[in-house]
């Protein structure tokens, strides 16, 4: 296991989720999830730094993914820690509540940032999304509704909006409780 250093008792380690998009690496930090990495993903960092395998560990993680993947479960339930300066964490808060099997756009991203963000801005942040899936960066496409880049491949986001335009209705697609708390705000259609 991996410890952080300031962090004496806290252990990384990752394991594999199979999907129906390829074997998911997912990351753990003190028991909460801090990646979820596709194959070949554009910005995985190096996985020496996602600690030894544990083959049994984020077991909650795996479960409900696998809910998602079969239709099951439009909302993550899990305690994250995404690493990310404070314009990322920001922009990801706000992709946590688009609700599920809807879209928003880089550019109204940009508009909900204020302060002269700009939609490259926010595209360059939702790139480094560290959450896929949990936090749905898969969500967010171009202005004229086409996708756009991917750190999963345009494929897989392809397949993610399809699966849950798949699986109508159930709860709310935002999360119960926003990673970043500073930002919460209840969920809205877009």
């Amino acid at each position: 296991m991996l410890t952080v250093p300031g962090a004496p008792h806290h252990t990384t380690t990752h394991t594999t989720a199979g999907s129906p998009i390829g074997n998911l690496t997912v990351v753990t930090h003190a028991e909460a999830v801090a990646g979820v990495y596709f194959p070949h993903h554009w910005t995985r960092p190096d996985p020496a730094t996602f600690g030894e395998e544990d083959g049994t560990g984020a077991a909650q993680v795996r479960a409900q993914l696998a809910e998602y993947f079969a239709g099951r479960r439009r909302v993550f339930d899990l305690p994250l820690a995404a690493a990310g300066d404070e314009f990322q964490r920001r922009v990801w808060a706000l992709i946590s509540q688009v609700g599920y099997g809807e879209t928003t756009t880089y550019g109204q991203l940009a508009r909900e940032l204020g302060g002269g963000a700009t939609p490259q801005e926010a595209g360059a942040a939702v790139g480094q999304n560290p959450l896929s899936i949990l936090v749905p960066c898969h969500r967010v496409v171009g202005a004229n509704g086409k996708l756009t880049g991917y750190a999963g491949g345009l494929r897989r986001k392809q397949f993610l909006l399809d699966l849950e335009r798949r699986w109508p209705g159930g709860p709310a697609g935002c999360s119960k409780v926003s990673p970043w708390p500073s930002t919460s705000r209840p969920c809205r259609r877009r």
